[in-house]
């Protein structure tokens, strides 16, 4: 273990009740020591890591990757304006240098450029702008190895939740738009249920292989399908509609939002005759603490009744406690408390990983950090200048003690074995309804 991180406390073995507040000591010294402990991981070889049921991938391979995959860091490029509706708008539109022509739109950008608003029954200022996507796909192939889907589902470009580490915000720098517009101007995938009774029947393989085993699908990959935009366009209720119509399939949902109770009945529907997963987000039990990194997400406690009401319904649910943010959630006996309040809400696994930032999350990120953990930003910048990860030894420390976390609680189930197996009729309902 290297001598910067042999002071860090061990984290006790059942954790403290969830209403305890962690006490206060010399962590944030201890565990940002003066100068940084390098990593090979750079960021340009650096990928996001996926999304999926109970797994957190630190490390993944090289891949070809899409928008809402979990992508290759996106190569450097010279910044393009968009189309006139966005040309003026400082926050939003990327910058080009002085004098230089803007390159023409293509794929994503140029879609984008057209959407036309989309009409919202919102009324408040601080509301984001909703535009309607003329997508031609809702069904996304990943094709790495490396990570637990096939296939993404993402009804929504951006997210109003707004949370201050989000990975995703590279995916508006696909539409030629600044990342700190990710929670300002929301993109609805119009007509996705349309598209996506189409791409099961051409895309999607029910028994890939000689296994038999039906590929993944992921919802919720790059942008969260049940944030507020889903109360008004209900985008993310009609592609689970079109999915429930067909048997022998292998589906996941990540969200952080309590709305998804809303579709219980749904959820037991595609149960019945398909294998579905739920990860419910909780980065902290703290709530003004959520409040200040999740700015429009549910409050913890709201997240923890949706794992509860969810499983009582006899879907499998777990909970994430990603990103682990060093110095921040990362006290002795957070994390446990995190745990122990989810496997008491029903939690069937739990799974946590250490923040990591792309440049464009790290642009938002880093001077947030600054304004309301000034202790913590010269050893961010220290750790995360050259690297999208935290260094190895710290990784290498949490996982140990997620997987102690694990253990003790008896959170071990494995949803991402199971997806390697045939899908049989409705399991995991009947379990759950007789436990």
């Amino acid at each position: 273990m290297s001598p910067v991180f042999s002071s860090l406390p061990t984290p006790t073995p059942t954790g403290f009740p969830a209403q305890k507040r962690a006490r206060k000591t010399s962590v944030n010294a201890s565990l940002f020591p003066e100068g940084p402990e390098h990593s090979l991981n750079r960021r340009t070889a650096a990928l996001a890591p996926p999304c999926g049921p109970g797994r957190v991938i630190p490390e993944l391979a090289k891949g070809q990757g899409e928008a809402d995959c979990p992508p290759q860091e996106p190569a450097s490029r010279e910044p393009v304006v968009r189309e006139e509706e966005f040309r003026n708008d400082p926050v939003t539109a990327v910058p080009r240098p002085a004098g230089e022509t803007a390159a023409p739109l293509v794929g994503i950008a140029r879609l984008a450029s057209i959407s036309p608003a989309a009409p919202s029954h919102r009324r408040s200022d601080a509301r984001p702008e909703y535009f309607f996507l003329p997508v031609k796909s809702i069904l996304n192939h990943c094709d790495s190895n490396r990570v637990p889907f096939d296939w993404t589902v993402n009804p929504y470009r951006g997210c109003e939740f707004a949370c201050k580490y989000c990975y995703a915000r590279y995916t508006h720098e696909f539409m030629e738009l600044d990342g700190l517009a990710f929670e300002k101007k929301i993109y609805v995938k119009k007509d996705a249920a349309v598209l996506l009774t189409r791409e099961i029947a051409t895309k999607y393989s029910f028994a890939k292989g000689n296994s038999g085993v039906p590929e993944h699908i992921g919802i919720g990959t790059a942008t969260d399908p049940y944030q507020p935009a889903e109360r008004e366009y209900g985008v993310t209720r009609a592609c689970l509609e079109e999915l429930a119509r067909h048997p022998g399939l292998s589906i996941s949902i990540t969200t952080k939002s309590n709305l998804i109770a809303r579709d219980i009945d749904v959820l037991q529907q595609i149960a019945k005759h398909s294998r579905i997963y739920v990860d419910i987000t909780v980065t902290t039990l703290r709530t003004r603490l959520a409040r200040i990194l999740e700015p429009r997400a549910p409050r913890p406690d709201l997240r923890l009744d949706a794992i509860r009401r969810l499983r009582e319904a006899g879907i499998s649910v777990g909970a994430m406690a990603s990103p682990l943010l060093p110095g921040i959630t990362d006290k002795e006996g957070e994390l446990e408390a995190v745990a122990g309040a989810a496997r008491d809400a029903g939690a069937q696994w739990f799974v946590s990983g250490v923040l990591f930032l792309m440049p464009s999350s790290a642009k938002q990120f880093l001077p947030f950090l600054r304004e309301k953990f000034p202790r913590l930003a010269r050893q961010y910048e220290q750790w995360y200048e050259h690297n999208v990860y935290a260094p190895e030894a710290y990784r290498q420390k949490i996982a140990a003690r997620v997987a102690r976390i694990k253990t003790t609680l008896g959170m071990t189930k494995r949803p991402w074995e199971e997806m390697r197996l045939p899908v049989g009729e409705s399991p995991q309902l009947s379990l759950a309804l007789t436990a």
